[in-house]
């Protein structure tokens, strides 16, 4: 049986989330195909190289460990580990230059410069949202008029958007498992089951083809804006799953068919 090394923190103090019981739940169901050992983020390089596989789930945003984050990535990367999801991920396990690099080729994503020059380019609104490039949990996010935003590098500007709601959809290896959303707007972390339409589906799978993961767990997040949906974030290293908010069904499968991912980049 694969050796398994799950990293988490699981006493990240999440907002309106429960990091550690999600990741309990996972490590025990996954202990059923693998075995399974689990690790802060701060202690994977010391402990990777005795495990087949490397699994990063609630470890929390990286911008609050990037020297260990980057000793992570470049160990991994140098021993050819096996990590799920794997290193390649071009969303915000990247960076969040995505957003500025899909508004340019026109995809569906909530309007992006990273130059206050670039500013005329888009829709002129009141509000900007302004954050860094390196940013989560809206860390270091301000709202702004367009002279108080500041020119400087790692940043992200937006418009502030009046949106109807929040939807994320829930992928593993390309396959849609689940969606949820929040009906109102100020409470992001209330989520409720979805049910996409087949255009809604069809906007996620797209940026899930974008990505080039073939294996691995993706969070495509998106606001409704009239009758269309944005990309809000693609989130492709450690995101949350809210499978406490799912029919067990659908979580049995979810869970199903990350062992069944895992297994085939572990080659069992």
């Amino acid at each position: 049986m694969s050796t398994l090394l799950l990293v988490t923190d699981l006493t990240y103090p999440a907002r309106g989330r429960r990091y550690g019981d999600e990741d309990v739940f996972l490590g025990a169901r996954l202990r059923e195909h693998f075995v399974v050992a689990l690790c802060h983020p701060k202690d994977a390089v010391g402990l990777m190289d005795r495990f087949d596989l490397v699994m990063v789930r609630n470890s929390g945003p990286v911008m609050h460990y990037p020297a260990e984050y980057g000793a992570f990535r470049a160990h991994a990367l140098r021993q050819g580990s096996v990590v799920f999801n794997p290193l390649t991920g071009q969303g915000d396990m990247a960076g969040k230059q995505y957003l500025v690099d899909l508004t340019r080729a026109g995809f569906p994503v909530i309007p992006t410069v990273d130059r206050v020059a670039d500013v005329d380019a888009l829709p002129v609104v009141e509000t900007y949202v302004v954050k860094p490039k390196a940013g989560a949990d809206s860390v270091g996010l301000v709202r702004t008029d367009r002279e108080g935003i500041p020119d400087g590098e790692g940043l992200l500007i937006q418009p502030a958007i009046d949106f109807d709601y929040e939807v994320s959809f829930y992928f593993v290896d390309h396959e849609f498992h689940y969606a949820l959303y929040a009906p109102d707007p100020e409470k992001r972390w209330e989520l409720r089951p979805y049910e996409p339409s087949t255009s809604d589906l069809a906007f996620a799978e797209r940026f899930v083809r974008w990505n080039t993961l073939d294996h691995g767990i993706q969070r495509v997040d998106a606001c409704r804006v009239g009758g269309d949906l944005l990309l809000v974030e693609l989130e492709d290293l450690n995101p949350y799953l809210s499978l406490d908010l799912v029919a067990e069904e659908v979580r049995e499968a979810f869970v199903q068919a990350v062992a069944a991912s895992l297994r085939a980049m572990s080659g069992d």
